[in-house]
């Protein structure tokens, strides 16, 4: 007999897997249990001891692990139909940064593990943030997330940064809650080349090297927003076409790198695909965002530098540049060595707790 909606059990998700990577949100079968993962994990067996990662949703229908084991990764892009409880059956593709999506395209998110569909065409802008090209699919309405055969290798891992969130603690201890590990990781599919190029020492140093920056620039991640109220109104250039669209002193310093003047705000907002100009408040209310501007940042901007601070790093010209690529015409050559040394002494301090050399040329 063919269970019906009020008799059947609850169907079982994907089977957990010891080499999947799950990201907070995303369901795992185990042993006739549902699963749910809080934050990122992998290798960890669903229970309710440990660390706790795992919350057990109770006992489901058929399917479930009970031997953790690797699962071949295929390489393809869109996946096999995926039914849902509601009987929606949904064609989709793992979502990745800056590839083209059309009208009517559904992604998964891997970061946490929802549907979505493109209801305007877009270069691969984060369904999460842009939501007028991106709206939730109805594929996602209670549905588990797919088990491991669901990942692709072309899919930036948006877990696998190399700092722990142990190892993040460790380095900010009387942090802001504002500034969330899960907000950072969320936050490295925007540029999967950030702390992921080289060797592991080479990632672990520019990890280091960008958290050492950005802690310098917010007292340890204590400070969302520009402490001196009275910079916020010249923070407006007049001369930019759009000029100000949020208000003359609406551009002030916000998030890990500070991110001030309109231009800057213009200009990260059209890589992220989020509307910053209009919307700069996102900084401070939007974990994810705000580390996205500053790795944006780290990334893109050679700032009073020569180089971008995540080419001096990975292109070996040591921690020294990437404080001349942020704030060298203030603090470089002479002009403020106490808070070069101050960022010089975090950088030493996080490599250490990362347990790589900090490498030469450590000031500027």
């Amino acid at each position: 007999m063919v269970p019906t909606a009020s008799t059947a059990a609850t169907a079982c998700a994907g089977p957990y897997s010891a080499s999947q990577v799950y990201t907070g949100g995303m369901t795992a079968s185990y042993n006739s249990h549902n699963w749910n993962a809080k934050w990122w994990t992998q290798g960890e067996t669903p229970s309710t001891g440990g660390s706790g990662v795992w919350a057990d949703q109770g006992s489901c229908g058929t399917g479930g692990g009970t031997t953790p084991s690797p699962s071949p990764t295929p390489t393809g892009g869109t996946q096999s139909p995926s039914p849902n409880p509601t009987g929606t059956v949904c064609a989709f593709q793992i979502w990745v940064a800056g590839t083209q999506y059309t009208t009517g395209t559904v992604v998964k998110y891997a970061p946490n593990g929802q549907f979505y569909v493109a209801t305007h065409d877009n270069p691969g802008y984060d369904p999460t943030i842009s939501t007028w090209y991106w709206s939730p699919s109805n594929c996602a309405v209670d549905q588990p997330s797919p088990g491991p055969s669901s990942s692709t290798t072309g899919t930036p891992n948006p877990g696998g940064f190399v700092v722990s969130e142990a190892q993040f603690n460790q380095m900010f201890p009387s942090r802001n809650p504002f500034y969330t590990y899960s907000g950072l990781v969320a936050a490295l599919n925007a540029y999967p080349a950030f702390a992921g190029t080289g060797s592991d020492t080479v990632k672990k140093q520019e990890a280091a090297a960008f958290l050492a920056n950005i802690s310098h620039e917010t007292g340890g991640l204590v400070y969302v927003v520009e402490q001196n109220t009275a910079n916020y109104p010249h923070y407006c250039d007049t001369t930019q076409p759009y000029g100000c669209p949020a208000g003359q002193a609406a551009y002030y310093g916000r998030g890990p790198i500070q991110l001030s003047w309109n231009f800057n705000y213009k200009a990260a907002g059209d890589a992220l695909g989020i509307d910053l100009l209009n919307n700069p408040n996102l900084v401070q209310t939007d974990a994810a965002v705000a580390w996205k501007t500053g790795i944006w940042y780290w990334m893109t901007q050679n700032g009073p530098g020569t180089m971008t601070a995540h080419n001096a790093m990975v292109n070996g010209k040591g921690f020294g540049e990437t404080i001349r690529s942020i704030n060298g015409s203030l603090e470089c050559n002479g002009g403020n060595p106490a808070q070069v040394q101050s960022r010089v002494n975090a950088y030493t301090s996080f490599t250490a707790i990362l347990g790589v050399p900090t490498g030469s040329n450590l000031s500027c």
